[in-house]
């Protein structure tokens, strides 16, 4: 597993992550996990489902990221103790929680990990500043063509996308929120994007009928991802520590 420097991480480190989860919850529909200016107690490893971060401005949501299971999502809410956004489940979600007092144990005992963790919320920025980039660069189709794409990419490198396909549960709302247009544009957007033989949804899914057309449409480099591309790492970490 490429994503976020799996590939990196030791068989002791992985059952470390693990035990770093005290507790499990289950949501079946849209809920606020942390609010902005809540103190944060505690981080979020999303288990499975999305989790959207999202600003809400002059009555207007805008998601300004998602994450796919095996995402520490909130890690930021270790160091800035206050968020400023919100935290939402998207759709079915298992989440694990993480007190911040063992993360602290983490960074006094495990040195690596703590890097590792770290390169998480630093990828979290490439990310965003990915996102402000197609914003500017393309239009509603190929917004939402990048969005498709990314998480694709992101699904696959923790083994949950099939060659064609992959779980797609936000709603055209929801789709809208993330490519900084109406719900009526992306009713739209979606419709042509299908009729032009690209894309389909169905159930929870969206279904992928020619990648490299939506690629171009995205004008997608997937290098920012640090999964492959000129920007992946291999095993540089453990070259600095051999």
């Amino acid at each position: 597993m490429m994503g976020r420097l799996r590939h990196e991480m030791r068989d002791r480190e992985k059952q470390l992550l693990e035990d770093l989860v005290e507790d499990t919850e289950i949501f079946t529909s849209p809920t606020k996990l942390i609010s902005r200016g809540d103190i944060a107690q505690k981080s979020t490893m999303l288990i499975d489902g999305f989790i959207a971060r999202s600003i809400t401005r002059g009555g207007k949501r805008h998601i300004i990221g998602i994450h796919v299971p095996g995402d520490f999502v909130d890690l930021h809410g270790f160091a800035l103790k206050r968020l400023d956004h919100d935290i939402v489940t998207v759709g079915h979600t298992v989440v694990g929680h993480t007190p911040h007092k063992k993360l602290v144990e983490v960074m006094r005992t495990e040195p690596h990990l703590t890097r590792l963790l770290w390169f998480a919320t630093l990828l979290d920025a490439a990310m965003h500043r990915e996102w402000i980039l197609k914003l500017e660069q393309l239009n509603a189709d190929g917004r939402l063509a990048h969005l498709i794409v990314e998480l694709w990419h992101r699904l696959d490198f923790v083994g949950l996308a099939e060659p064609a396909s992959c779980a797609m549960p936000l709603t055209q709302v929801e789709l809208a929120d993330a490519c900084g247009t109406t719900a009526i544009h992306m009713n739209r957007t979606v419709r042509a994007m299908r009729e032009a033989g690209l894309i389909d949804f169905s159930r929870g899914r969206v279904m992928i009928s020619d990648m490299e057309r939506l690629k171009q449409m995205a004008q997608f480099d997937g290098a920012y991802l640090y999964g492959n591309g000129d920007l992946y790492l291999a095993d540089a970490f453990e070259a600095e520590i051999a």
